[in-house]
């Protein structure tokens, strides 16, 4: 991303700023992590992926930094720092999530792949990730259900999971039976993700997770422990993960990474 970042020679400073503070401020990378498993499970080498694992991590940075403004989440602290509108301001802000979204399509164009950039576009967009935003946001003060909450999430946060999983595949050549196995995998390991995400929010400790606890119920977001409780959102997110051990029944041991990967999402503590 480095490297990406430097050819862009006429970056204005401040936005320059602004965008490596978000971009660099550590994370668990977990999208570009699948996208490059993902190509190593089919053919060996991870390579080919990673234009597409770049732009999916640029993606996502926008996406929180969209994420944690005043008009959206109006959160403090991302990641254990202060957020990019309390740095650089609001406007600023708002035009590092434009620049590193812009930036994404130009980056994942170097993969040669038509249909990659393609999936990734309308995952990130409004029939996926900003869809899901929109829908998060129409579904505060509202009791909502779990299959309601089932659509929200699958757009919001497990749209992007579900296609770095895929680009990752597609771009090393997988067989049509690999890439359904794998899709499989990334919708439920994005669903058991959000769960133990919105968990976290009311379990889990500030300095860990690095942003504010208990920020759903204060901004009456609509989640898994409000609808089942906890103990039925622990269920969900377990059930969760053994489905998407299941999709991996067609892999040998080579796919012991994603099977310890999918375990790792719920046991979490960040």
């Amino acid at each position: 991303m480095r490297e990406y970042l430097a050819q862009c020679t006429g970056i204005p400073t401040t936005l320059r700023a602004a965008i490596e503070y978000s971009l660099f401020a550590g994370g668990k990378r977990l999208r570009p992590a699948l996208a490059l498993g993902a190509a190593e499970l089919i053919c060996g080498d991870d390579t080919s992926a990673l234009p597409a694992a770049c732009a999916l991590e640029m993606i996502h940075t926008y996406s929180l930094i969209h994420d944690d403004l005043p008009s959206m989440d109006n959160d403090d602290l991302r990641r254990g720092k202060p957020t990019s509108h309390k740095v650089y301001g609001e406007a600023i802000a708002i035009l590092a999530g434009d620049a590193l979204l812009t930036l994404a399509f130009q980056v994942a164009t170097d993969c040669g792949n038509a249909r990659v950039v393609r999936e990734i576009a309308q995952a990130a967009g409004a029939e996926g990730m900003v869809g899901g935003q929109a829908i998060d946001l129409e579904s505060e003060n509202l009791k909502v259900g779990v299959p309601e909450l089932r659509n929200l999430h699958a757009k919001k946060t497990g749209a992007l999971i579900r296609v770095s999983v895929r680009t990752g595949a597609m771009v090393a050549g997988a067989t049509g039976a690999q890439l359904e196995a794998l899709t499989r995998y990334g919708e439920a390991i994005g669903l058991a993700f959000q769960i133990a995400d919105d968990i976290l929010d009311v379990v889990g400790d500030q300095d860990a997770i690095g942003k504010p606890v208990g920020s759903d119920a204060s901004n009456n977001k609509s989640t898994y422990p409000a609808a089942v409780g906890l103990d039925g959102a622990r269920k969900l997110a377990a059930d969760a993960v053994a489905e998407a051990i299941a999709a991996l029944d067609t892999f040998g041991p080579e796919a012991d990474t994603f099977r310890a990967l999918a375990r790792y999402i719920v046991e979490r503590d960040r």
